[in-house]
């Protein structure tokens, strides 16, 4: 954190646009937050701008320019748009610029909250106001997504291609204990334990057996546990018995892209990427991608990444800023300020505009 001007902090933010619909809507979460910290006047925001793109792949060779993470480190958070493009292959798009950051960042523990937003609606029939509110903790460092394994006898009837899981008791430990520390803040105090341990019995078995000893510890929590095709089913059907979720590396992956779409849009869902112990920055990304379909339009739905410009002034510190910035976001839903996948015809500007002249309404309270 920069030093303090005329008593207030000032927090150094990466600015990370990337690829597709990542520059616009990083674009409109930045036009939001400088609207927020001009009306309320208690912190500052200065960012900086680092322009790794697919384009500057094809140009370079590289997402990250060498000395790149070096250059990150300097900054309280990272504020991230998207990372793909139609002529990258996504391997190397995720794991050249995304991936790249994440890992020696050990932000292993990934946030993906999820709620219906008052004047959106879920696709769920027969589900209230209030009762999709959830909270999916994804480890992000291991597991599906380590990146072990490889390919030999490449072109020949017997090729092989393996990509290795790996569980290792501190990684499992430390990502358990992060979710039933926050299941344990939340009103509930409920927590969901994904598994496949019935078909992946080593290092999913270790899963189950870590949560179980953790939990131990966290005696005000209640737990239960359920495999991750029967969790798919009682997220549609019973969504008002899930409160916080912790899942693997893949399988919370896929599982924040169902919740997202049971609220109504994955064009409202963010992700904080986060390092608890706070040696490294931590990253804040919509989760809806790239978009190269939309891309370019002014169509793009700005409220993943309003939501998550709250979830990294939360990290931040400023939990009573978030808090009101989130609240002008659902203000402008209620209103029926809605993009197309929203059910609605404005545009990334007027949605961001409307954001804003809520923002400038705090002022005067």
């Amino acid at each position: 954190m920069s030093p303090s001007v005329a008593g207030q902090k000032t927090y150094s933010i990466a600015s990370i646009p990337a690829d597709g619909i990542g520059p616009e809507v990083i674009e409109a979460g930045i036009v939001a937050l400088n609207a927020l910290t001009e009306t309320l006047q208690t912190f500052k925001l200065e960012f900086k701008n680092y322009d790794w793109s697919s384009e500057t792949y094809k140009q370079t060779g590289k997402y990250i320019p060498d000395g790149g993470l070096d250059e990150l480190k300097k900054h309280d958070a990272i504020f991230f748009g998207a990372v793909g493009a139609p002529d990258v292959p996504d391997h190397i798009s995720l794991w050249g610029l995304r991936l790249a950051i994440c890992q020696p960042f050990q932000q292993y523990a990934n946030v993906r909250p999820t709620r219906v937003f008052r004047g959106t609606e879920s696709p769920l029939r027969n589900c209230s106001n209030g009762e999709l509110d959830w909270v999916i903790v994804r480890e992000n460092s291991e597991g599906e997504y380590a990146g072990q394994g490889g390919r030999s006898h490449v072109g020949k009837p017997w090729e092989v291609a393996t990509d290795v899981s790996i569980f290792s008791r501190h990684g499992v430990e430390r990502i358990m204990r992060f979710a039933f520390e926050l299941a344990q803040k939340r009103p509930r105090k409920l927590l969901t334990v994904v598994t496949k341990s019935n078909a992946q019995r080593n290092g999913m078995v270790l899963w189950d057996e870590v949560a179980k000893a953790v939990a131990v510890d966290f005696p005000d929590v209640t737990v239960d546990k359920m495999l991750v095709d029967a969790m798919t089913t009682r997220m549609v059907l019973k969504p008002e018995s899930i409160d916080t979720i912790v899942a693997s590396n893949l399988h919370a992956d896929i599982l924040s892209d169902l919740a997202a779409a049971l609220a109504g849009s994955i064009g409202i869902a963010p992700t904080s990427n986060l390092d608890p112990t706070r040696e490294h920055p931590s990253m804040f990304e919509p989760i809806h991608g790239s978009a190269f379909d939309i891309t370019g339009k002014g169509v793009a739905n700005p409220v993943a990444t309003f939501w998550t410009a709250a979830e990294m002034l939360a990290w931040l510190g400023e939990e009573e800023a978030a808090k009101k910035l989130l609240d002008c976001v659902e203000n402008v839903c209620e209103q029926g300020v809605l993009t197309a996948d929203l059910g609605g015809q404005a545009t990334t500007k007027q949605v961001t505009d409307a954001v804003v002249a809520e923002i400038k309404k705090l002022g005067s309270k």
